[in-house]
């Protein structure tokens, strides 16, 4: 179904998307419900299939959703991930790039970023974006996304059609690698504020008051917030799939904060210390657990 910014616009670009995970498989969706011409490819070719019955192409390589489109929108798991995609055999990098952009949603490291970006340009002349997200699942089905992004100016101005219909926001945060540092940003505040919420709730529970009212009784005070109302009740109740995110993907981005915290003199003490209380999580609940599952470390033998 064509959209005001979809398929009924004649200079619409073909789009592809790498990775259909817990994030690109809604925005992927979001994309083609606003009539966008969409080729998609995953390592795992089964998770595209409800994809193509909704309208999409699918490509067996990375390289031919290269090939079949001049943006080319990807979200994988990590920078080993992404350097696979990018400049494996089948990768990004062995078709023509020029006037061609990469945005890539994925959570990196800034240097990591900034060296793919580089590379690529020099092997085949296509342009990159850097441009994690915010807003999880939830946000990607909804098309909510705060969305940070580092690049070119008019690059970016050339995606954000696009970018919108998937995402409320897209912030341009300056040159290549600023989107994975604002991410960073993001990712102190969120998962010190699951470790901090974590702890609220245990405190209430052991107290003997019924923490899922938390959010209403605390509604619109100094403590309001997204990650009060949309946690503490998961956390309450033992809602724990679907996951919100993954255990292991907030170590990742924690652990690259305390790394980029150390080569730029910036003391992260909260972070460093959610770092390890995830890192613990991970030891106790499987790093494919939710995240929230923090909350469960401090659980008593009869919970």
């Amino acid at each position: 179904m064509a959209s005001a910014h979809g398929a009924d616009q004649p200079q619409a670009e073909k789009l592809g998307y790498l990775g259909l995970g817990m994030m690109g498989f809604p925005m992927t969706r979001r994309l083609l419900n606003a009539g966008y011409d969409v080729t998609v490819w995953n390592r795992s070719s089964g998770k595209a299939a409800a994809l193509v019955e909704a309208g999409a192409k699918h490509a067996a390589k990375p390289q031919e959703v290269a090939s079949a489109a001049s943006i080319i929108f990807m979200c994988l798991t990590d920078a080993a991930a992404v350097d696979e995609v990018v400049f494996g055999p089948d990768g990004l990098a062995t078709v023509a790039g020029a006037g061609k952009l990469v945005i890539d949603f994925s959570s990196i490291h800034p240097d990591a970023a900034r060296s793919i970006a580089a590379r690529l340009k020099l092997t085949n002349g296509m342009g990159w974006i850097d441009a994690p997200v915010s807003g999880g699942t939830k946000g990607a089905e909804e098309g909510t996304l705060a969305v940070m992004a580092g690049g070119e100016a008019a690059d970016i101005e050339r995606v954000r059609p696009y970018v919108l219909a998937m995402a409320r926001r897209l912030t341009h945060m300056g040159p290549t690698g600023a989107g994975q540092t604002s991410k960073l940003c993001n990712q102190v505040i969120v998962g010190c504020a699951m470790a901090v919420l974590a702890e609220a709730t245990r405190l209430a529970v052991n107290a003997g008051i019924d923490a899922k009212r938390l959010p209403e009784a605390l509604a619109g005070g100094f403590a309001d917030s997204i990650p009060l109302q949309l946690f503490v009740p998961r956390m309450a109740q033992g809602i724990h799939s679907p996951p919100l995110g993954h255990i292991a993907t907030m170590l990742k981005d924690l652990d690259t904060v305390v790394e980029v915290a150390r080569d730029t003199s910036s003391p992260v003490p909260m972070s460093a210390l959610a770092a390890q209380l995830f890192r613990l999580a991970k030891a106790a609940r499987g790093a494919d657990a939710d995240a929230l599952e923090i909350y469960k470390l401090s659980a008593s033998q009869t919970d």
